[in-house]
């Protein structure tokens, strides 16, 4: 492959991670907690060697997928009337006991299961500051969920809803659109604001994300056309210097 081609190969495969991470965000824009997604990338340089006397030749430049990060703003919050639905007013995380483990998820449709247990919709069970599951007794109607996490019903103060926050939030992987594993210590938040009756909204911006797809797609458009034309160029150059009838 030539080094035109392996250029715009490079920045081909970095406008479809683009377009990927942003129709990702789009599929998103409804889902409860999700943070929107954005790519990093940046330059690597290919220090051509026996170039050095060659003025102007330093290298070749090409486009590197470097990473990936999340938006940490919160999104919307979005009153649901429904006593179990939770948002966080602030920092931190739910965690949820999965059959992987732990995890940690700022969506907050949670409602309890047949035995009480409060979960989410999956069945996983909402954690405490301890890191054991809530259950409401089957027989109390009245829960009242206050803004540090204290649950209570007629039968009194049942258990306290754990918000953690991760050491070091560069360190959380994605698992699904809202749940999280954290590679990182993690630790209680102290006044995490939850408001019981409400969700918060996913953070994403669908016209924002709109109008970022289509300028990928244009600056996919144009590298593409550009690969294409250098093709019609060596193709004209090796015409020109072996015409038919040579016998190469």
């Amino acid at each position: 492959m030539d080094i035109t081609t392996s250029l715009a190969a490079s920045r081909l495969l970095a406008q479809q991670r683009a377009m990927d991470i942003t129709a990702n965000n789009v599929a998103n824009a409804s889902t409860p907690g999700f943070k929107t997604e954005r790519v990093v990338f940046s330059d690597f340089v290919d220090r051509q060697a026996q170039t050095a006397s060659v003025p102007g030749v330093k290298g070749i430049v090409y486009t590197q997928d470097r990473a990936t990060y999340r938006e940490a703003q919160s999104g919307a919050v979005t009153r649901t009337g429904n006593p179990f639905d939770l948002a966080l007013g602030g920092d931190g995380y739910f965690t949820v006991s999965t059959k992987s483990g732990p995890r940690l998820t700022r969506d907050g449709r949670f409602g309890p299961r047949p035995d009480g247990t409060l979960a989410n919709g999956s069945g996983d069970a909402v954690l405490d500051v301890t890191g054991k599951p809530i259950r409401i007794p089957q027989t109390d109607t009245k829960v009242t969920i206050a803004g540090d996490g204290t649950v209570t019903t007629e039968s009194g103060q049942i258990g306290k809803i754990g918000v953690v926050k991760p050491a070091d939030p560069m360190k959380l992987r994605a698992e699904g659109a809202t749940n999280f594993v954290s590679d990182s210590p993690t630790s209680q938040v102290a006044s995490p604001g939850i408001v019981q009756g409400a969700v918060e909204e996913s953070n994403v911006q669908p016209v924002l994300e709109v109008t970022r797809m289509m300028d990928t797609e244009r600056q996919f458009q144009f590298v593409t056309q550009l690969v294409q034309a250098e093709g019609d160029r060596q193709q004209s150059a090796i015409d020109k210097l072996l015409p038919p009838g040579s016998g190469a």
